[in-house]
């Protein structure tokens, strides 16, 4: 009898054994079923804590095969926006408020992870071979490193899927102490939406939105000075001077030291007619906003302001890092 109930006991646990699915094979699950959809819509919160105050964001993606995206990003509960758009022309990002279209010779979203885009959290479950699994009843979370460019201040992301769905519900993406930085929270995920070109192409948005702009009373702020509020030891504002040209005025910051960088700053013109200014490198989400970052140089627009910081020793990652801290007010 107690050998009968050892071998009932035998069977349970390796059948329970056999019925667990592997790291492997839940990641090979996940890539089958967020990447090889014809598309998708999805709705998502995202709140940014690298500033003073978090700040929360609502996102609103399409995506359809092979390289078509629309992201719609506007602070909660305001109606600014702002939109990244992968089309057969290019990538553009939009700014409807402002009036301003850039557009970029970029392979984004290839290169880099987007939180918001769960194409993207496949291949970065797939590209690392270190990622770690750990799962309760209801979720399976993945510890994976990102793969953003010169990335060292958000290194590692952490991916909660939900076990029935099979779909993302939580993406933290951490700091070098694993402190949440970045939280997306997934509201709707529907698979297999697909839309026209037609439906992607960035003229139908922006005109759109720019006679809604036209129509409202657009008042320039008062030029208020902006300062990076990041605090690092050997490097210090040495220099700040204003320049007036054309009636514009423009102020430029000079920070020298082990990590030394410009900060220029002018408020933004507002033409009668908007047209798409090409801009080089790639977009870049501050958080906040969405910019233009190099090599060298990043770039971006905010309450009626134009900044760009340039520099041949910081890295992609730092120069995001100086943007992501820049603040109107006065240097401590």
């Amino acid at each position: 009898m107690k050998l009968r109930l050892l071998v009932v006991v035998v069977c349970c646990l390796f059948l329970a054994a056999c019925g667990k699915a592997t790291k492997d094979e839940v990641i090979q699950d996940v890539n089958k079923k967020w990447n090889e959809t014809k598309g998708y819509e999805l709705s998502a919160s995202m709140e940014v804590r690298t500033g003073t105050e978090p700040r929360i964001y609502d996102v609103k993606v399409w995506h359809t095969k092979p390289e078509f995206y629309r992201v719609a990003v506007n602070p909660k509960g305001e109606t600014e926006q702002q939109l990244i758009v992968r089309n057969e022309e290019g990538v553009f990002v939009v700014t409807p408020a402002l009036r301003k279209t850039h557009k970029f010779q970029s392979e984004w979203p290839k290169q880099n992870s987007q939180a918001y885009l769960i194409g993207t959290l496949a291949d970065d479950l797939l590209a690392d071979s270190k990622a770690v699994m750990t799962e309760d009843e209801a979720s399976y979370t993945f510890e994976v490193a990102t793969r953003n460019v010169d990335q060292t201040t958000l290194p590692v992301q952490q991916i909660v899927i939900d076990k029935k769905t099979m779909l993302p519900t939580k993406v933290s993406v951490l700091d070098d102490s694993l402190q949440e930085q970045v939280v997306i929270t997934f509201g709707e995920i529907k698979l297999g939406v697909q839309h026209t070109a037609k439906e992607y192409e960035v003229e139908k948005f922006s005109e759109k939105e720019e006679k809604k702009a036209a129509s409202a009373d657009i008042v320039d702020t008062e030029f208020r000075v902006h300062y990076p509020t990041i605090d690092w030891a050997h490097t210090k504002l040495t220099d700040e001077f204003e320049v007036n040209e054309d009636g514009t005025s423009r102020v430029i910051l000079t920070f020298e030291g082990e990590k030394p960088f410009t900060l220029m700053q002018q408020p933004i013109s507002y033409d009668d007619v908007a047209l798409p200014v090409f801009s080089p490198g790639d977009p870049a989400d501050l958080g906040y906003t969405i910019g233009a970052i190099t090599e060298h140089s990043i770039q971006w627009d905010k309450d009626g302001m134009s900044f760009f910081i340039a520099s041949t020793k910081l890295s992609k990652d730092e120069l995001l890092e100086v943007a992501a801290s820049v603040q109107e007010g006065s240097m401590k």
